[in-house]
């Protein structure tokens, strides 16, 4: 399993987006990926019914696994998402993220990710409040906060993203939680040093990444901020 301690974590971590990547020859994409200095691969799985678009799913994340050589973080934009753990598990999945909004028993769903040998991790829309995760906070490994409304790549980044960040980052040494900081939605090279000052750990980008002249090099200067 990878190193998930964040008192082991010498740099901010960068995850590109998949969903970004060039679909008619993603072999291609996942071997820069795999050589570049990128840490994570990240996979956002929808259903069309939780937001408003459809993605890749497990067929698809079976096959990634086979040609990635880093770790998978897989988001789950899909309603009832605790049916699918073991599943996802049998994917590949190393780290398994679920919206709060979606789920109706979160301290259930987040134990049985773990149970399954995953990091687990929480995602918050925009609009949703850093205050509710104070009594699972210490349960999970990441928290993801989605700085555009989740459905579709390309989208501007909302700028009270900053005060969420900051939010949790008060809200995980209050309760001496580990749980790392991960953003995604219109990540780019002019807000990223912004968000790692602000306390973000993981950086998820994905046209920043796929739709630049060099990807590779561009996520050379996302790990060099």
């Amino acid at each position: 399993m990878f190193n998930f301690d964040k008192n082991n974590i010498m740099s901010h971590l960068i995850a590109p987006s998949l969903l970004s990547a060039n679909f008619g020859n993603l072999q291609h994409d996942i071997n820069m990926v795999n050589k570049s200095e990128a840490d994570w691969f990240h996979l956002d799985v929808m259903d069309g019914v939780f937001v408003p678009n459809i993605s890749f799913g497990i067929p698809v994340i079976s096959a990634i696994k086979k040609l990635a050589k880093k770790p998978l973080d897989v988001h789950l934009m899909i309603v009832q998402p605790e049916r699918y753990i073991t599943d996802f598990k049998k994917a590949g999945a190393d780290t398994l993220t679920v919206h709060y909004e979606a789920v109706t028993h979160l301290n259930r769903t987040i134990h049985a990710i773990k149970q399954e040998g995953m990091k687990a991790g929480v995602v918050l829309n925009p609009h949703t409040s850093i205050i509710l995760l104070e009594n699972i906070i210490t349960e999970v490994d990441l928290v993801l906060l989605m700085s555009v409304n989740p459905g579709f790549g390309g989208q501007k980044f909302i700028e009270n993203t900053y005060t969420k960040i900051e939010q949790l980052k008060e809200l995980i040494i209050k309760k001496g939680s580990s749980a790392l900081i991960e953003v995604d939605g219109g990540v780019n090279l002019d807000n990223a040093s912004k968000l790692i000052q602000a306390g973000v750990d993981v950086l998820v980008a994905g046209n920043a990444i796929f739709k630049s002249a060099n990807p590779s090099e561009t996520i050379h200067s996302f790990k060099s901020l």
